[in-house]
Formats: structure tokens, sequence, C-alpha cells
């Protein structure tokens, strides 16, 4: 299973953006995708997931709920981040990551870990 992120860019706060990780691979639908994001000098942080049976299946760290939508379409075996209102806190690296069925906030808990996609936002 690979995963390819992107959608990343540069932006003023107030803007949005959209992310998507196309899925490649056995049984690709199969799989919870979630995102995770790390900011210069801080620790990997859980931003989002969504189970293998879509959007009845979601979590979302407290920082980014009411501003970010996860979702996924597995027709095209793509997961995506809409991430509105975006503010300068949100500048990171973000990556995406698989794992069968079930979402987890825990970044191990995945087995596949796609690159990331920088997202800055400025003041």
């Amino acid at each position: 299973v690979q995963l390819q992120a992107s959608g990343g860019g540069s932006v003023q706060a107030g803007d949005s953006l959209r992310l998507s990780c196309v899925v490649t691979g056995r049984a690709a639908n199969n799989y919870a995708i979630a995102w995770f994001r790390q900011a210069p000098g801080k620790e990997r942080e859980f931003v989002a997931a969504i189970g293998w049976s879509g959007a009845g299946n979601t979590i979302y760290a407290d920082s980014v709920k009411g501003r970010f939508t996860i979702s996924r379409d597995n027709a095209k075996s793509t997961a995506y981040l809409q991430m509105n209102s975006l503010k300068p806190e949100d500048t990171a690296v973000y990556f995406c990551a698989a794992r069968a069925f079930l979402p987890s906030r825990d970044w191990v808990a995945y087995n596949y870990r796609g690159q990331g996609t920088q997202v800055t936002v400025s003041s």
C-alpha cells in the first residue's frame, strides 16, 4: 500500500486548502486514513481520521474540530482534508497514513505512511 499526499501551499490566515491522499495497492478501500502534522521543532500530532466505511466514522483533534473536515471517495481511493479558517498555528508538514479498517489517533498504529505536504499559513 502506498500513499501520495498533495494539495499543500502557502495561504493567508482565514483561507482554505484541501489536501488529498491517494491510496494505491491491494484492498486500498479497506483502510482507515488519518492525517497527522508536524510543525518545526514540535512533535507530530494527530489531526483527523476516517474509517474505511466513511463519514460515519470520523475523529478529530480538538484544535481542528469545526474547521477541518475529513472525507473519502472510495471510487477514487482518495481521502481529503478540507481545511477552512486556517490559522498560522496550522502551519506544518501534513502526512497521511493508513491502517486496516478502524481509525486511530496514534501514529504508531498506522502501518503505512505517505510523504508530507507543506502547509504554510501567514498572518
